[in-house]
């Protein structure tokens, strides 16, 4: 039982590292292109090698950090050319997993959908940090949701790799006041089509989310940084 407790606990810290250093990254906390040791993520984050490196090692897996010579790892610029191969494979896999979705979607997955969509929507036009916060994680775990609800662990597996949601946009604040409004539109239309079981509907609201995003990440990499979608 020991054993147990104490595995979890690693486990426990080897997220937390994750997430403390994912958001370092997409904060700006850690620049584009900085050099970086897992001593230093380490000290500053008062905690011990173990989860950092287990942290580590599944940031280097999505691309957000690639390893140097030596003890050395470098934060990953995402540039233009990157950000448009990321939202093409968007394209053609969560559109898929959106179709999928409606086949499958449960009545619990349903009805968190469209809570979700409308807890964006709440919060939309944003004027406060607490709006933006809640946009943000109703994104992540509606998008996620979506995923779940398409029963398909290796498409899962795929977009968590190679795209990785969490790390596809870096914050909503480059997104004007009609954009955001779209986006949250965009959401409640997705939540509608999966949930009335119609999987074209599904797919095809999908697909202009995801290219009504991509135009607004290209202006936002133009204006310095990467909106979520």
């Amino acid at each position: 039982m020991g054993h147990k407790e104490e595995g979890g606990a690693r486990i426990g810290a080897a997220e937390q590292a994750y997430l403390a250093i994912r958001k370092r990254i997409f904060s700006g906390h850690y620049a584009e292109n900085e050099r970086v040791t897992e001593a230093e993520i380490a000290q500053s984050l008062q905690m011990s090698r173990t989860p950092i490196r287990e942290a580590v090692k599944r940031l280097l897996l999505e691309g957000l950090l690639t390893r140097e010579a030596g003890p050395g790892l470098r934060v990953v610029g995402l540039g233009p050319d990157e950000i448009e191969q990321i939202f093409q494979i968007r394209l053609l896999l969560e559109s898929y997993a959106a179709k999928r979705a409606a086949g499958f979607a449960d009545e619990t997955q349903c009805t968190e959908l469209q809570r979700l969509a409308k807890r964006m929507a709440n919060h939309v036009p944003p004027r406060s940090e607490d709006d933006f916060r809640e946009i943000t994680e109703a994104n992540r775990e509606f998008h996620q949701l979506i995923l779940v609800a398409s029963r398909s662990p290796r498409l899962e597996a795929m977009l968590s790799l190679v795209v990785n949601l969490a790390l596809v946009a870096r914050t909503f604040h480059s997104y004007d006041e009609a954009a955001i409004e779209r986006s949250a539109a965009h959401h409640q239309e997705i939540a509608d089509a999966i949930c009335s079981g119609d999987p074209n509907w599904a797919e095809t609201a999908m697909q202009t989310h995801l290219h009504a995003a991509a135009t607004t990440a290209r202006k936002g990499f133009a204006a310095g940084s990467a909106p979520e979608a």
